[in-house]
């Protein structure tokens, strides 16, 4: 791990609960790992794990506040769901308080939460190393996306939204129409 991923590491360890840094460090490693069997850049998939959910450091109001300072532009759905707005917020801290001006990595950070159809390598291991890292409570369809997703990542890809969904919906709660065009892409192509 480079000194720069260590520094951020220490400062995350910081600012976010215990149980988010655990779960930040989890992704981080399963996104090493994922990129290690799909020729993707470790580099890059270490340094977007690590800071996926920078964001989650503070409140959702907190978070939807910070956007407004910052202009950053928050679509309908993520202000009925605030627990997307992390993403956004995260690849913007990212690159202006962490120093990370590689648009892989911030892109992959942007999109971690949804999805979103044609996706690149290093956005895909994110959004699925956020649902499969150890430290992810047991949910539907989880096993199922483990057992699969070195394998096959765009079939993890499209069960995991598509679990995301079902989810969501049997909850009764809204889902993001991002998630839902990432589940439909990625069915269609396989």
């Amino acid at each position: 791990m480079t000194d720069e991923l260590l520094e951020i590491k220490k400062k995350l360890s910081k600012i976010l609960k215990k149980d988010r840094y655990e779960h930040t460090i989890g992704v981080m490693y399963t996104a090493a790992s994922l990129a290690m069997c799909y020729g993707e850049d470790i580099q890059k998939a270490l340094t977007a794990g690590l800071l996926h959910d920078c964001g989650k450091y503070c409140s959702a109001k907190d978070q939807i506040h910070l956007c407004e300072k910052k202009h950053i532009q928050l679509t309908e759905s993520e202000l009925a769901m605030p627990a997307l707005i992390h993403a956004k917020l995260g690849a913007y801290l990212a690159e202006h308080e962490y120093g990370i001006s590689d648009t892989d990595v911030l892109s992959a950070i942007t999109w971690h939460t949804t999805g979103r159809p044609g996706m690149t390598m290093l956005e895909k291991i994110i959004y699925i190393a956020d649902y499969i890292e150890p430290n992810r409570k047991l949910i539907p369809g989880l096993a199922e996306v483990r057992s699969i997703v070195f394998r096959d990542i765009d079939q993890a890809v499209c069960m995991s939204a598509g679990a995301t969904t079902r989810y969501l919906e049997n909850g009764g709660k809204a889902v993001d129409p991002m998630t839902v065009s990432t589940y439909n892409y990625y069915k269609k192509e396989k």
